[in-house]
């Protein structure tokens, strides 16, 4: 059993947008409040952190919460560190009860600021509002964690946390090719756009096509997460925000080694996004850079 002894407190940026909101820190930790619909946080320094405005919903259950993240005090890079995640509501009382979505109570996803980095994690539930996880981060520097959650009767929430590894930064690298093709192991991925140009706030379509060695479309996918795949997409910004996030739906009825998706994506600017899939018990992730006019 994995013992857990944090003893820093990272405030979080809680914002909540058609599914989400979300508040975060950091070791001494920044706090951005939240916005409904547009995500866009802005930070403070204190110990906790909270959301400005509810989001009301059908039945006026919408909560408003604030999330503090407890890492130890001692942060390495390329090392596992647990991390304590508590969801709370306005009033400082642990938010008790949460639902499923796609599989899990939690989605946690951890990004290195300038998107190089990707991971996708799963936090357990400990009761009264406490999730525990431990993460890893490969480099010095800036990291931000989106936590994607959902209290019971209520629209997904998503909260923005930031954390810094410290150590000596590395020089950044340049920025990968906008290419549409990556091989991972033994499955080639292709990326289709419905659109030539992809303009801020149009609906695109998004088809992913696998194929094996022999250049043949996949058939052996397995669901991950309940669904053909999975996918996160990130506008490139600094610093991040909730409002930079968005979490995608794979479509049910796709043909064999296919995975589509209908998204938006905002704003103009550089977007990363990030596949995943599950192929022969191994999920397997393959990246690609966008951008939006």
């Amino acid at each position: 059993m994995k013992q857990f002894f944090p003893s820093i407190f990272v405030m979080t940026t809680l914002l909540i947008a058609p599914g989400c909101l979300s508040n975060t820190k950091s070791p001494k930790s920044e706090v951005s409040p939240s916005m409904m619909m547009n995500h866009d946080g802005n930070s403070m320094n204190e110990h906790e952190g909270h959301s400005m405005e509810n989001m009301h919903h059908t039945n006026n259950s919408q909560i408003t919460t604030k999330v503090k993240l407890t890492a130890p005090q001692k942060l390495a890079p390329n090392q596992p560190i647990n991390l304590v995640i508590d969801i709370q509501d306005s009033t400082g009382n642990p938010v008790n009860k949460f639902e499923i979505f796609q599989e899990k109570l939690m989605h946690l996803i951890v990004v290195s600021d300038d998107l190089r980095f990707f991971d996708h994690i799963h936090p357990e539930y400990k009761e009264k509002g406490r999730f525990e996880v431990t993460a890893n981060f490969p480099e010095s520097g800036n990291y931000t964690l989106f936590s994607d959650y959902k209290p019971t009767g209520n629209k997904e929430i998503v909260s923005l946390m930031n954390i810094t590894i410290p150590g000596t930064i590395p020089l950044p690298k340049n920025l990968e090719k906008f290419t549409k093709t990556k091989i991972i192991s033994d499955t080639k991925v292709n990326l289709n756009i419905s659109t030539p140009k992809i303009k801020a706030g149009q609906e695109i379509k998004l088809t992913f096509d696998l194929k094996d060695q022999k250049n043949q479309p996949i058939k052996d996918l397995q669901p991950y997460l309940g669904k053909k795949g999975h996918l996160v997409i990130i506008k490139s910004s600094s610093p991040l925000t909730a409002s930079d996030y968005i979490h995608a739906h794979a479509l049910e009825n796709s043909i064999d080694g296919k995975i589509e998706f209908y998204t938006k994506l905002p704003k103009q600017g550089t977007y990363k996004m990030w596949v995943q899939f599950n192929r022969n018990g191994q999920v397997k992730t393959a990246d690609f850079w966008v951008n939006v006019e």
